[in-house]
């Protein structure tokens, strides 16, 4: 069984994580011991009467970076030999599904340090962190809401969070480089909107073929580009 996972987000911005954490899955799983969720404020760490956390750039330029001191001091107070740590920042791999096994798998402790203003003094960078993720190519005010993404894509995925059985490894999009198929529930008929016979039919094997065919459909028309890792295309150039 794995450990708890711990989950460390230095920001700025507290208050942009904390109604995050007290709704739905977060809650739950840190109520039932899953996941543990600390916010550290890197100001906390600061030395000088301002609780300055930033600074002009040198060589000019527009904006504010955010000086090494508060980080380096932050990230030290919580992390371990098993720590993993983790900018948030436009220039990151873009995070995907894969990921969120890799770090739901492989860690119990994640470090994320949201970046702000220009971004954060590249010693930082090199000294502090172990990978940088993105979560779309486009820039957001701070990192805490993208931390808050990467954190419930890790989090439901770790084990009895979402309950037993399949639940967090089924048909979901992204799992297998497939979109999902289409979900229908009751009523049947909506406004002259059917829901397929063939979800009535008891044919699981059926079933399982339509919804196959509707996620490869799908893929298709909407992410084609997940299409050249899927199985099929790989049999079928072969």
């Amino acid at each position: 069984m794995q450990d708890a996972l711990r989950i460390d987000v230095l920001t700025l911005f507290p208050g942009m994580l904390e109604g995050f954490l007290q709704e739905s899955m977060m809650k739950r799983a840190a109520v039932a011991g899953l996941v543990e969720f600390h916010i550290i404020n890197p100001r906390d760490f600061t030395t000088d009467k301002h609780n300055t956390t930033d600074d002009r750039p040198f060589g000019g330029g527009p904006g504010m970076v955010m000086k090494p001191e508060p980080l380096f001091a932050a990230v030290e107070s919580v992390r371990g030999p098993g720590s993993h740590v983790i900018l948030m920042c436009p220039q990151g791999r873009r995070f995907t599904q894969s990921d969120a096994r890799r770090l739901s798998a492989s860690h119990d402790h994640l470090i994320f340090i949201c970046g702000h203003y220009e971004g954060v003094d590249e010693r930082v960078r090199e000294a502090l962190v172990d990978e940088e993720l993105s979560i779309g190519d486009y820039v957001l005010t701070n990192g805490a809401l993208a931390a808050a993404v990467v954190a419930d894509a890790v989090v439901r995925l770790r084990p009895g969070v979402l309950g037993g059985g399949d639940a967090a490894t089924g048909d979901e999009s992204f799992t297998g480089n497939l979109l999902e198929y289409p979900q229908y529930t009751r009523p049947p008929d909506f406004r002259g909107m059917r829901v397929p016979d063939i979800l009535f039919s008891g044919d699981h094997a059926r079933i399982e073929e339509w919804r196959r065919r509707k996620a490869l459909e799908r893929t298709a028309e909407r992410r084609a580009d997940l299409l050249a890792g899927c199985e099929e295309n790989r049999e079928n150039n072969t």
